[in-house]
């Protein structure tokens, strides 16, 4: 199975569809299979307290003018519709609140997923299940029990999903990456599972490959130097060329884990096996 990427734009457009739109170009090139979005009702997700509160940022001097800034309305995912289809994209985005996830539905999306702060929430995890899409379920922040009623959910409702280990720090510690997670979901759910990464490098990721994701999601920018939280946790385009370019050798390089010795190899022991007798070889 082709691990299916997933370049996370998020945030990082920074309120700027012409930045949005520059970052589906990136990811086109890389050659990923989605760009992802998020989406907030910013009086749903936030309370008035916290909106209310301070914030210097480039849209104004708080809590709400940031939170504003960064959120796209109906306009600018229209245009990110039309935009992603013109250049062959996919896309599709995390709903935040119940709202968020009724306004998506306007759209013609292939694909959900569950941030991994909203896997607690029972009501909206059916809601999103209701709809029957392959889902793409993150675990950051979760115990097992939040996971196994969310696995619980899914099954019941027969919506296809997937789980993404994750650990939901920005940026990561690679000694926090517990990759081993991924064997662990896969033993106990017995279904496909990514890796939904928040580490600086692609070295993490590259070992996620190896240990048999199905999908892997890394934010993406045009550099980690612009305004905005994701930006140190993001891969630049060069880097997200490579890390596409590499897992798709990592895969090739897998294999089916079948001892023996294939084409290539036979004319070579036979040239570096000569001086041994033949008695003796045919004896192992």
């Amino acid at each position: 199975m082709t691990i299916f990427i997933i370049a996370e734009i998020g945030i990082n457009h920074n309120g700027d569809i012409e930045i949005a739109k520059q970052l589906g170009d990136v990811a086109k090139d890389a050659g990923v299979d989605a760009v992802k979005f998020q989406k907030r009702t910013i009086d749903a997700v936030y309370k008035a307290e916290f909106l209310d509160s301070p914030r210097e940022s480039p849209w104004g001097k708080t809590q709400r003018d940031q939170k504003e800034g960064l959120e796209f309305g109906f306009d600018e995912f229209k245009e990110i519709d039309r935009y992603c289809k013109e250049i062959g994209i996919e896309w599709f985005a995390s709903a935040w609140d119940m709202e968020s996830l009724l306004f998506l539905r306007q759209f013609d999306l292939k694909y959900n997923k569950i941030a991994s702060a909203m896997i607690v929430y029972r009501d909206f995890l059916k809601e999103v299940a209701s709809e029957g899409k392959h889902t793409f379920i993150s675990t950051g922040m979760t115990e097992l029990k939040h996971i196994d009623k969310a696995v619980e959910l899914f099954k019941e409702a027969g919506c296809p999903f997937e789980l993404m280990h994750c650990v939901s720090t920005y940026p990561m510690a690679d000694e926090d990456a517990n990759l081993n997670c991924i064997k662990t979901l896969k033993e106990r759910y017995g279904c496909n599972v990514g890796y939904s990464g928040h580490e600086v490098g692609l070295a993490v990721s590259y070992a996620a490959t190896a240990l048999g994701i199905t999908s892997l999601e890394r934010h993406i920018t045009l550099s980690r130097a612009l305004y905005g939280s994701d930006q140190a946790a993001s891969v630049e385009p060069a880097g997200f060329r490579m890390l596409v370019g590499a897992v798709r050798k990592i895969e090739k390089a897998m294999g089916v884990g079948q001892i023996r010795v294939n084409k290539e190899e036979r004319s070579i022991a036979e040239k570096l096996r000569a001086h041994i007798p033949f008695e003796s070889s045919k004896q192992l």
